[in-house]
């Protein structure tokens, strides 16, 4: 798995009308570069570093129904193995396991409300090569209608422990890794309830959250690339974070570590 634990986010990528602009715009956005011969070896699979490290990938559309958006992949040992505990939980598979040749085995999953999430098995040390730091992938979570629903599926397929933050009344709850203690040292992710704030339209989804230097200057930068800022920069119990939308309306979220 590349050295991540099952049920871990090891990758995220962002599918996007135009590869370009794309580039531009988190190029400019997060101090990004990417890959020279994307075409060649990854069919315009577009991986993007930070420092020289892998950090998250641009993809291209290649149908128009599907949504422009970031998405988070989970780690597992056994792709096959795991899609047969998300159907039994009561989600669907939206790409059953494919292999990619030679990196590993992919899947897109989704949970019982919706929210989409990919499956990553690698055959080797591939998925995120720098997390936590500004320019990367810091955390994820999945906003739904039905906490408990969503609760049972998560804590059946991945065996997350599951933590509700004091204060929250049950609305937000964080993941820690299956065996771990539950807690703010192991968290990598969670649940939120969509409140009154979302549109009733809204459905399930998943946010992708990257660390920066500075979340106000980054969501300043964020509008004059051309892009919006659809909940603006605020503190809260870990730091100061926003979320974003690209120029292309992909939503994501900053976060300024304390």
């Amino acid at each position: 798995m590349g050295g991540f634990p099952e049920g871990a986010p090891c990758w995220a990528d962002v599918t996007l009308p135009d590869l370009a602009a794309g580039k531009r715009f988190y190029g400019a956005l997060m101090g990004w570069t990417f890959d020279d011969d994307a075409e060649e070896r990854y069919g315009y699979y577009t991986n993007a570093f930070s420092g020289g490290k892998r950090v998250a990938a641009l993809v291209p559309k290649r149908d128009g129904r599907m949504p422009t958006a970031w998405g988070v992949y989970f780690a597992t040992p056994d792709a096959s193995g795991l899609a047969v505990r998300i159907r039994a939980a009561g989600g669907q598979l939206v790409r059953d396991p494919v292999q990619v040749p030679p990196y590993g085995t992919m899947a897109v999953a989704a949970d019982p409300g919706g929210a989409v999430f990919g499956l990553w098995q690698a055959a080797g040390p591939t998925g995120f090569e720098k997390s936590g730091e500004p320019g990367s992938f810091c955390w994820t979570e999945v906003y739904v209608r039905d906490t408990a629903q969503a609760d049972r599926f998560y804590e059946a397929v991945f065996g997350f422990e599951g933590r509700d933050l004091d204060g929250t009344d049950d609305d937000f709850r964080t993941w820690s890794p299956a065996g771990s203690e539950p807690g703010p040292d192991t968290a990598f992710g969670g649940r939120s309830l969509m409140g009154d704030a979302f549109p009733a339209e809204m459905p399930d989804h998943f946010l992708v959250y990257f660390a920066v230097g500075d979340c106000d200057a980054t969501a300043a930068t964020c509008a004059d690339l051309g892009g919006r800022v659809t909940t603006r920069p605020f503190d809260m119990a870990h730091g100061r974070m926003a979320v974003l939308c690209d120029d292309q309306g992909a939503s994501f979220a900053i976060l300024q570590k304390e």
